[in-house]
């Protein structure tokens, strides 16, 4: 199932082409540059996106997922070489990504958390 999935103004917009699987927009291209987290999340909600996807660490200190209706998928670095690297696992960890959920991709592998 596609799913709809918005990367993080922190992360290469090159990332786009690399899932063609899923329908991918970046923050920048939803004119949501410096919104901040918390609101990130409810305006992500409110146009029907369906994975968060985001390398800010602090994130998943930061917002409480209950009550969410997409998940986070928090990759573990910015950088473009090792987010190419882990494109296939990036895709498995968005076709298994439910709402309310983080999931943390560490060292390639996709491991959930609430």
């Amino acid at each position: 199932m596609r799913k709809r999935v918005l990367c993080d103004e922190n992360l290469p917009h090159k990332l786009r082409v690399l899932i063609p699987e899923h329908d991918l927009f970046t923050v920048a291209y939803m004119g949501w540059i410096g919104v901040k987290n918390g609101h990130l999340l409810s305006v992500a909600e409110c146009e029907g996106f369906d994975v968060l996807i985001t390398s800010d660490q602090g994130f998943p200190h930061q917002q409480n997922m209950s009550g969410r209706n997409l998940a986070v998928l928090l990759l573990p670095t910015p950088d473009w070489k090792i987010v190419k690297e882990q494109a296939r696992e990036i895709v498995v960890a968005i076709d298994a990504a439910k709402p309310r959920t983080f999931v943390h991709m560490r060292s390639g592998e996709p491991t959930k958390a609430l």
